[in-house]
């Protein structure tokens, strides 16, 4: 009885108790209502007073086949998509680069970091006020670029709304992600850069063959990271182009949940549309981790 109890709370049941609450954390935050989205997104479930009794039938792939068969909600993954492959790379590169520099700082450190941090904790609102000021018809930008301002402007125009987001939140997030590498350049030997220093190697090369290598578990997270927050993308499109616009060049999967679920009153469709979205989401993450983290076989 006291081994089947040992294996079961560990040699720390300390621990096990000072973790249960974040443990609860998970299951009501996350674990509960991913298991309701899923029974949702096989019946036809529709929102009703507290406490009214409302018949929801068991519908199967119904809600499925709407979703593949939508036009709108393929184009939003696709729209999605285009995102990931501008921000995923653009945000590991400028990250690890500006980070390396900002570790080679000796005046003034405090002061460059906390500003490339602060447009992460600025309200995304604020912000985007800003944005919608530059890359608007007649805003900063086209004043300064002149005839060859795009035609239509760039919040506007299908073609280019939906890198202008993908830029817009690699900027805004990108303070994040250089403390994510900063902390990481910590744990990186500086013996390994005198050797490289050593052999004749300049910083181009220490830089591909000490700082890349070191910080590889830190790549591993801010790709995990920045593609989780570009498949949950929703205030960005919502408040730069009017609601995904124009004609849902830059509606997200998460936007359409919501345009769906609540505007519409389809909140089955929805949530299968969430469903699709989670599991794209853990294959990427698997590939990413495959490939990224370096897994052995």
């Amino acid at each position: 009885m006291r081994g089947a109890r040992g294996r079961l709370l560990g040699r720390q049941p300390l621990g096990l108790a000072l973790a249960a609450p974040y443990l609860v954390f998970l299951l009501v935050v996350f674990a509960y209502p991913v298991c309701f989205a899923v029974w949702m997104s096989f019946h036809d479930y529709f929102f009703a007073a507290p406490g009214a009794q409302v018949d929801q039938p068991f519908v199967g792939f119904d809600n499925y086949v709407q979703v593949f068969s939508d036009p709108a909600v393929r184009q939003s993954f696709a729209n999605v998509g285009i995102f990931l492959v501008i921000n995923v790379p653009l945000t590991v590169v400028l990250s690890l680069v500006l980070a390396n520099a900002l570790d080679r700082v000796v005046r003034a450190r405090t002061f460059f970091r906390v500003s490339y941090y602060v447009p992460y904790v600025t309200a995304s609102v604020a912000v985007v006020a800003v944005w919608l000021f530059l890359f608007s018809k007649n805003g900063l930008v086209n004043t300064l670029l002149g005839p060859l301002a795009p035609d239509p402007s760039w919040l506007v125009n299908s073609s280019l709304a939906m890198p202008v987001i993908a830029f817009f939140v690699t900027w805004k997030g990108l303070g994040f992600y250089i403390l994510l590498y900063l902390a990481a350049l910590q744990n990186v030997p500086r013996e390994l850069y005198e050797s490289v220093s050593m052999d004749g190697g300049g910083r181009l090369r220490a830089f591909f063959s000490v700082t890349v290598p070191g910080v590889r578990p830190a790549t591993l997270l801010v790709v995990l990271l920045s593609t989780i927050t570009g498949a949950n993308l929703f205030t960005e499109p919502y408040l730069l182009t009017g609601g995904g616009g124009p004609n849902g060049a830059s509606a997200s999967p998460v936007l359409l949940i919501y345009q769906k679920g609540i505007e519409q009153g389809n909140p089955g469709m929805a949530a299968a549309i969430g469903v699709v979205l989670m599991i794209l989401v853990l294959i990427i993450a698997a590939v990413q981790r495959r490939f990224v983290g370096g897994e052995e076989r």
